[in-house]
C-alpha cells in the first residue's frame, strides 16, 4: 500500500467516523458524552488524510525518480531487487466499509440474554425522594436499584412508568430490559424488569414498550449471574417506538 492509498484509507476512516458522530448512528456504540471527541478525531483523521495526499501528489515524482535511479544503479552492479508491500494493509478498509455501508441496531434480547443483571454490586441506599406526580418516569436503572437495594422503601405505592425493550427470561416470562455503558458497547450490560399483574403476553423480543405499575416484593434470580431481578407490578403497557438513546 503505496501512501496515496494509505492517505485514501484515513480519508474514508475519518468520514466514516464524522458520519457516525454527527447522526444518531453513534449512540450505537458509545455514550452520548463521547460525541465531541469523535467528531474531533473524524476531523483529525480527515485532515490528516489530505495532507498526505498532498504532499505524495506534490513531491511524489521528485522522489519515484530518484528511486528509479537508485534501482538502475542496484540493477547494474547486479545487486537490485525488486520488493512488495504487504498486502496485509488493505484489510484495514474492511472496518472503514462496516461503518459506511452497514448499520448494526444498539445491543438488543440476545445480548441481554447472554449476560447477568448488571445489580450485582451492593449500591447506596441513600435514594432521593420521587419526584410530585404519578406516573413518575423513572429509568430502568433507577427502578431496579430502588427495587433491589431499597427494598422498594423510596418507591412505596407510587405508580411509576419505564421504558425498555423485551427480552426472555428463563421461562420465557418478559422482561422489561435497557442495556446500560460505562463508555461504550464493548462495556454494556443489561438492567432486568421482570413483570407481573398485567404484564404483556405474546410480544416479541425487542419490541419497545412504555410500562406502567408500581413496585412488588416480588424477585427472580437471574440464570446467569444468580443476582435479583426485580419485579413490576404492570397496570398498563403500549408498544412505543425504540427512542433515540437506548442505552442508559
Amino acid at each position: 500500500m503505496n501512501r496515496q492509498a494509505q492517505g485514501v484509507v484515513m480519508l474514508l476512516l475519518g468520514g466514516a467516523i464524522l458520519k457516525a458522530s454527527l447522526t444518531d448512528m453513534y449512540l450505537r456504540y458509545v455514550k452520548a458524552g463521547l460525541q465531541p471527541f469523535l467528531i474531533g478525531a473524524g476531523l483529525l483523521l480527515v485532515l490528516a488524510a489530505i495532507m498526505t495526499i498532498w504532499y505524495d501528489l506534490r513531491h511524489g515524482a521528485t522522489v519515484d525518480t530518484e528511486c528509479a535511479d537508485d534501482h538502475d544503479h542496484a540493477g547494474h552492479s547486479g545487486g537490485g531487487h525488486g520488493h512488495r508491500e504487504p498486502r496485509i494493509g488493505w484489510l484495514l478498509i474492511a472496518p472503514v466499509l462496516g461503518l459506511l455501508l452497514v448499520a448494526p441496531p444498539a445491543l438488543g434480547s440476545y445480548a441481554a440474554g447472554q449476560a447477568g443483571t448488571a445489580l450485582s454490586a451492593q449500591q447506596t441506599t441513600d435514594f432521593p425522594p420521587l419526584p410530585d406526580g404519578d406516573p413518575v418516569q423513572l429509568s430502568v436503572l433507577d427502578y431496579a436499584t430502588r427495587a433491589i437495594f431499597d427494598s422498594g422503601a423510596s418507591l412505596g405505592e407510587r405508580t411509576v412508568q419505564l421504558t425498555g425493550f423485551i427480552s426472555l427470561g428463563p421461562d420465557g416470562q418478559p422482561l422489561l430490559t435497557r442495556m446500560i455503558l460505562s463508555c461504550c458497547a464493548a462495556d454494556a450490560r443489561p438492567i432486568k424488569v421482570a413483570l407481573t399483574g398485567s404484564a404483556p403476553e405474546g410480544v416479541a423480543p425487542d419490541t419497545w414498550l412504555e410500562v406502567t405499575g408500581t413496585y412488588s416484593t416480588q424477585t427472580l434470580a437471574d440464570p446467569v449471574n444468580g443476582e435479583d431481578i426485580p419485579f413490576l407490578n404492570v397496570a398498563t403497557w403500549r408498544p412505543v417506538p425504540a427512542p433515540k438513546e437506548q442505552y442508559e
